[in-house]
C-alpha cells in the first residue's frame, strides 16, 4: 500500500532545533509530530538510565515497533537526533539540521548540559557525524542539510519544507 503522505525524518545534534522546527513543521503542513525522545519516556521504550549522558537507553527495537503502524500512515514528522536504526522505507525525506559550533555550545550550555556531553555534541558537529549517518543509511536523494544558527534559517526551512510536501507524490 502507498502512503498518500510522505514521512519526514528532522535529525541532527542536540541543540540544533530538531523539536522547534518539528513542531512549527507539523503546524504548517497539518502533520503529526513524533518527538523519540518523549514517546521514550512517555512509553518506556528504554533500557534504563544512562548516568553518565543524563538520559535514557533507547531500546531501538521497542521504538520501531512502537512507530510501525502510523509509519505505514504517512504523515509524520519524527524528530531525533540518530537515525541509523529506523528502517529505510519509512522516511520519504531525511532533513539534518547542522548548527555553527559557537551557537551550539551556546544553546547547550543554556541546557545546563554538563562538560562531557557539551564536549560530545560540539565534537559530533564539527565531525558531520548525523550528517554521515543519514547518508549511510538512506538513499542519498532523500538526504538534506539545512543550516539552523538562525530564526531566519528556520523559517526558510518550514517553507522549504512545506513547499516539498505540497509537492509530494508518492512513487
Amino acid at each position: 500500500m502507498k502512503r498518500k503522505r510522505p514521512n519526514i525524518l528532522v535529525t541532527g545534534t542536540p541543540g540544533t532545533g530538531k523539536t522547534t522546527m518539528s513542531t512549527a513543521l507539523a503546524e504548517s503542513t497539518q502533520f503529526r509530530h513524533i518527538n523519540v525522545g518523549d514517546l521514550v519516556k512517555d512509553k518506556n521504550l528504554h533500557d534504563g538510565w544512562d548516568d553518565q549522558l543524563h538520559c535514557f537507553i533507547l531500546n531501538e527495537d521497542l521504538v520501531c515497533d512502537e512507530l510501525e503502524d502510523v509509519m505505514e500512515e504517512g504523515g509524520n514528522i519524527v524528530d531525533h537526533h540518530g537515525c541509523d536504526f529506523f528502517p529505510e522505507r519509512w522516511f520519504d525525506c531525511v532533513v539534518v539540521l547542522q548548527t555553527d559550533n559557537t551557537v551550539l555550545y551556546d544553546r547547550l550550555s543554556n541546557r545546563g548540559y554538563n562538560e562531557t556531553k557539551l564536549s560530545n555534541n560540539v565534537e559530533c558537529e564539527i565531525f558531520q557525524v548525523i550528517l554521515e549517518e543519514a547518508k549511510e543509511s538512506y538513499p542519498e536523494d532523500r538526504v538534506v542539510a539545512l543550516k539552523s544558527d538562525t530564526i531566519e534559517d528556520m523559517s526558510r526551512n518550514i517553507t522549504t519544507l512545506t513547499d516539498w510536501v505540497r509537492n509530494w507524490h508518492s512513487a
